[in-house]
């Protein structure tokens, strides 16, 4: 019977397991991914996650028990620096398996193992408010003194004289009726015509 013991084989004495999985999890932090067999993958998940749990804690024992298992200092300082940042909200599955197919020559079954990269918080649009053109106070131009009368140039009305005229158009000729033939005749007899 096999009771409690975990972990896989791999066909292999503990010595050399222990110094292959050691190898594999150092290049997985070194590269955030590597290509190796399906068993191997599952068995390296295990010693991944375990290492960036002790680089989430984060304190010196957890440092020192980091740099018992992965080989190279600069990976151990990398992980436990961006540890935080990249796996602070998670609380386990920090790795990603892919099945790649099977490999030529023994085919064996290849996958790709990777971090799991953090993935940003997405932010909730929000609509912007429109101001009232009420709401804003818009300052008038000052008016120009006796001093300062604005240049017109040649051939040009001023507003005032623009106004005056429309004014009087609309007063001469009335929208609604035209004028009547009694009207007419008195106009034609103020110009000088004969009535018809």
């Amino acid at each position: 019977m096999r009771h409690q013991k975990a972990g896989l084989k791999l066909n292999r004495t503990s010595s050399h397991r222990n110094a292959m999985f050691r190898n594999m999890v150092t290049s997985l932090f070194k590269y955030d991914r590597i290509r190796t067999t399906d068993k191997k993958a599952k068995g390296l998940r295990r010693w991944a996650d375990n290492l960036v749990t002790l680089a989430k804690r984060g304190d010196l024992h957890a440092r020192r028990q980091a740099l018992a298992i992965v080989r190279e200092k600069d990976v151990v300082h990398k992980l436990f620096e961006e540890a935080q940042d990249r796996f602070g909200a998670k609380s386990g599955g920090y790795t990603r398996i892919v099945r790649l197919g099977r490999r030529p020559g023994d085919a064996a079954p290849v996958s790709l193992i990777e971090l799991v990269a953090a993935q940003p918080e997405k932010k909730k649009k929000t609509r912007k408010k429109k101001a009232a053109p009420a709401d804003k106070k818009v300052e008038a131009p000052a008016s120009p003194t006796v001093e300062e009368k604005p240049v017109e140039a040649p051939g040009s009305k001023s507003k005032e004289e623009a106004e005056a005229k429309a004014e009087d158009e609309v007063t001469e000729q009335p929208e609604d009726s035209e004028p009547a033939d009694s009207e007419k005749t008195a106009s034609k007899k103020e110009e000088g015509q004969p009535s018809d």
